[in-house]
């Protein structure tokens, strides 16, 4: 099962984006998701260094790794091992 969040509707909030990132790593913890995807977009990459910042930061204990997508600049995936 797969989580996804998209992040293009609150970019100007950084209380709203972590709370949105801090919502999906609950539930992915509360239902045992193997992969949430995290669509901070393309833009300039403020966004995509603010979520990974945010991840390392307060989740670095609860997922597997994350992988930044080489296709497509604007995903970021976080595995989890359950």
């Amino acid at each position: 099962m797969k989580l996804k969040v998209d992040l293009h509707s609150i970019y100007g909030s950084s209380d709203k984006i972590e709370r949105a990132i801090a919502e999906a790593m609950q539930k992915a913890q509360d239902k045992r998701i193997k992969l949430i995807e995290i669509i901070p977009g393309k833009g300039s990459g403020q966004l995509k260094k603010h979520v990974l910042r945010f991840l390392e930061k307060g989740y670095k204990n609860v997922y597997h790794r994350i992988e930044k997508d080489d296709k497509n600049f604007g995903r970021i995936f976080v595995h989890f091992r359950w």
